[in-house]
């Protein structure tokens, strides 16, 4: 209760007189009054650009916006500040690292290689994992596309986790996808659609024995889990404020600082440089040359806030509510007659979900068999007061792996109630009955 008072927006009532019950979270998390506040705060009395202004308010600014950068590094464990690099969301992390992989060694990009980065050709390959969200899966195929490599990808098994064997007919299994030709491997480290918890370090370490640079999304990751980016073996992570009761706007690109130091730049523009004649330029130090033109300034400042807040409530207790909320809405939802959950179901002997996050994705049949449309399902909960997401989930090729064609998913997090869930076990019954169930 302490906790859900610090969200302004949970007391809403909604049309109809209905009480809000948010099941959203894993498309965006609440806001609590502190982040709302910094920001408002910064924007009252301390409003100026970052790095070019000389008088008091922009260092002001500067130095906030620095703050920040210094808080994310603590919370996920960088070695150096420096290595986290500020972009709008994680999609545009992602596609950083892509697009400036693929151009490195190509004409007007600069003198950038060493490290363990070479110029990708025809000869090379690129793997991802079935179960990737949307933005971790196009920019690999455009980067595909402009060099000649091959793209790959890791199957699934029938509960929803990666195929690493081979056991199931058509999936290759790890030991033979990874092979001296691989040189980028790039997964989310928690399913957006199925939940799945994917062992990060496993995959990472066997990347690595070939040579092979790990990319990882953890968009769902760091809002629920505790991370620490030097010891999980990745070489680039990629995750978004707006999940982890930050605000929109503001993402993070965490990577090896030698690695981001052999990177040519993304975009050109104010700031990334250090120098520019007519005739050409030399580019600032990470992480300045990832960071053209004014950066998301104020949404920086509500990062560093959301960062405060999770750090006050602690990362430990905040993915043991997550655990015991998910168990006890996979508990619930399985008794739901027509209901079946994609992804794992698995519960250990305390009732907890094992290797899996809270994102829950279902489809929804009537007692005469026909699907209910997951738009439908989500409008009828809608008009009870409860928000829940229907479609693919920017994971369309999760929804074809299973042949279905899209489903709707509840998500919970640190404000997430048994109330709450009883709310939606009842609400499916209305959907059910509604459709003739």
């Amino acid at each position: 209760a302490t906790i859900r008072a610090d969200f302004p927006i949970l007391t809403r009532t909604l049309a109809g007189g209905r009480r809000l019950v948010y099941l959203d979270s894993a498309n965006t998390s609440q806001k609590p009054a502190q982040v709302i506040e910094a920001m408002a705060e910064h924007l009252r009395g301390h409003n100026a650009n970052v790095a070019r202004a000389m008088h008091q308010l922009g260092a002001e600014a500067t130095s906030a916006f620095e703050d920040a950068r210094t808080a994310v590094a603590r919370f996920v464990g960088a070695p150096r500040r420096e290595e986290i690099v500020f972009t709008k969301n994680a999609s545009e992390a992602l596609n950083l690292v892509a697009r400036a992989i693929g151009d490195l060694g190509q004409p007007g990009t600069g003198a950038f290689a060493g490290a363990d980065l070479h110029r990708l050709g025809p000869e090379d390959e690129i793997l991802v994992t079935e179960l990737e969200h949307h933005s971790n899966i196009v920019p690999w195929q455009q980067l595909s596309q402009r060099t000649g490599a091959r793209l790959r990808w890791i199957g699934l098994t029938g509960e929803g986790r990666l195929d690493l064997e081979g056991e199931v007919e058509g999936n290759t299994p790890l030991s033979q996808l990874l092979t001296e030709r691989t040189r980028v491997v790039s997964l989310a480290w928690v399913s957006n659609s199925l939940g799945t918890i994917n062992p990060v370090s496993r995959i990472a370490a066997r990347a690595h024995e070939v040579g092979a640079l790990v990319v990882v999304d953890a968009s769902q990751a760091v809002p629920q889990l505790p991370v620490d980016f030097a010891s999980v073996g990745a070489d680039f992570v990629a995750f978004t404020g707006h999940k982890m009761v930050g605000p929109t706007g503001i993402g993070v690109l965490w990577g090896r600082y030698d690695l981001l130091a052999a990177l040519p730049p993304f975009l050109g523009g104010g700031e990334m440089i250090e120098w520019v004649t007519m005739e050409g330029t030399t580019y600032a130090p990470p992480p300045h040359r990832f960071e053209a033109g004014t950066p998301p300034i104020v949404q920086a400042v509500g990062l560093g806030a959301a960062i405060g807040y999770l750090e006050t409530l602690g990362m430990d207790a905040i993915a043991a509510h997550e655990q015991e909320i998910t168990g006890y809405a996979l508990r619930r939802l399985i008794e739901v007659p027509g209901l079946t959950v994609m992804g794992p179901t698995d519960l250990d002997a305390d009732g907890l979900p094992i290797d899996r996050g809270g994102a829950i994705s279902f489809e929804l049949t009537g007692s005469d068999g026909d699907l209910i449309h997951p738009h439908d399902v989500a409008q009828v909960l809608d008009s009870l007061g409860i928000a829940v997401r229907a479609g693919h989930h920017c994971a369309a090729p999760v929804h074809q792996r299973f042949g279905v064609q899209s489903s709707t998913r509840a998500s919970s997090y640190l404000y997430t109630t048994h109330d709450e869930i009883d709310a939606l076990i009842d609400g499916l019954d209305q959907v059910r009955q509604f459709f003739g169930g």
